[in-house]
């Protein structure tokens, strides 16, 4: 009861006056970001909090309470310790505080120490990193010029320093990249290396808010009709990652906790520049064509061109260009090739690889097409059509009927 008192009397003494509400528009420094249980991402500043990337600021007591300012923050990547999996920590001065559904948790506040042996306290920023983006489920927590890694399950800290990345006041891990802010400006950063690749640091302004005037976040921006959405490629890899690519850009489809966002295909990519014309996925690998040519890259939270590539088409996949449309099944060995009204069949276990059957469709043109567990789809224009296996796509099988695409699957509105 006393500690309750406590906290009440402190939020009301550092509780700041409605004359005194950010507009993080004007080029605010964030105290802290990350994001919550259901991904929508929290910006920390002086006791108040912006949920996602638009709208008014709110008072942090509102959402989490027992806590004023907010020095970092992140959201515990656990999934096999359910009782830690998606809790948001929240860190001021020595203490730690962690949050269930905006619930303080029995036990906490907590001594930084206590919970994360060997990590400092008056921290300025932490970030999750899940295994696969680090080499283990691990936390980075940064103060100063040092960085703190966390590793999750054996409470062990490595402490580094990046020469690239400035001193973080916050870090936001989102859509598997990783953003030191410091003032109104962020840097990405590989979360395992430091390394800073590109031209920072960028004004947050542009990209991580709605803001008037500030490139992606201005207010003039309108989502293209979904009766204008025409898809040139789509796959889904190994991981359940699925893209679609629509001239230079790509969009995550399986980010809804993240939202979804289109970015330049070169942010992954680099080397495919200017779209592509298919892209299919096999085997941990996922294969670009563009043109007569074949990139092949290697799949997870990075993607690497493998050495060696770009190939022709015919070298790689044993057909001549132009290609429309591509795609492979989970656990099948054949490639798909199409163009026009026309089918190729390749073996992709064989060497060289060649052609070993062709359908002719009843599609005169598809655009792009992606096979999953839950059957096969073919995109034509902003329509697609819907098949359970490819042995109904020949031109003597039953028609079937267009479904539109909707906002629901991509990032689209309404006519």
């Amino acid at each position: 009861m006393l500690d309750s008192i406590r906290a009440l009397v402190y939020i009301c003494l550092t509780w700041p006056s409605s004359a005194t509400i950010p507009d993080r528009c004007d080029g605010i420094e964030f105290d802290a970001i990350t994001p919550d249980e259901q991904g929508k991402q929290l910006f920390f500043k002086d006791g108040f909090l912006w949920k996602g990337f638009r709208g008014p600021a709110q008072r942090v007591a509102e959402s989490f309470s027992g806590i004023g300012h907010v020095d970092a923050a992140f959201r515990m990547h656990r999934e096999d310790r359910t009782e830690d999996h998606d809790h948001v920590y929240l860190f001021q001065d020595e203490m730690v505080f962690r949050y269930f559904n905006q619930t303080l948790q029995d036990g906490f506040p907590k001594k930084v120490e206590q919970e994360f042996p060997g990590v400092p306290c008056h921290l300025d920023a932490a970030v999750e990193c899940p295994k696969g983006e680090c080499s283990a489920d691990s936390v980075l927590f940064f103060k100063g010029s040092e960085v703190h890694h966390y590793d999750v399950a054996t409470q062990t800290v490595k402490k580094k320093e990046w020469p690239e990345v400035p001193p973080c006041t916050s870090v936001l891990r989102w859509m598997e990249h990783y953003y030191c802010f410091q003032g109104n400006n962020f840097t990405r950063f590989h979360p395992v290396t430091g390394l800073v690749v590109g031209a920072y640091p960028k004004d947050a302004r542009a990209y991580f808010m709605t803001c008037p005037n500030f490139g992606h976040g201005s207010g003039d921006h309108k989502l293209p009709l979904c009766s204008e959405v025409k898809l040139d490629a789509i796959t889904s890899d190994d991981a359940g990652k699925t893209y679609f690519f629509t001239g230079p850009s790509y969009m995550r489809l399986d980010t809804s906790r993240d939202g979804k966002h289109a970015f330049p295909v070169t942010r992954m990519w680099p080397e495919v520049a200017g779209g592509v014309d298919a892209v299919f996925s096999y085997q941990d690998k996922m294969y670009f064509i563009k043109g007569d040519q074949v990139f092949i890259y290697l799949s997870g939270a990075h993607y690497s061109l493998i050495e060696g590539y770009p190939k022709t088409l015919q070298e790689e996949l044993g057909v001549q260009g132009p290609v429309d449309a591509a795609f492979a099944c989970p656990g099948d060995h054949t490639a798909h090739i199409i163009q026009g009204d026309q089918m190729k069949d390749v073996d992709l276990s064989a060497t060289p690889r060649t052609v070993t059957k062709a359908t002719t469709l009843r599609h005169a043109k598809v655009d792009s097409a992606l096979c999953g567990p839950d059957g096969l789809k073919l995109f034509v224009g902003s329509s697609y059509y819907e098949y359970t296996a490819t042995s109904e796509l020949g031109a003597g099988q039953v028609e079937r009927m267009p479904s539109p695409i909707t906002p629901s699957m991509m990032a689209c509105r309404r006519d």
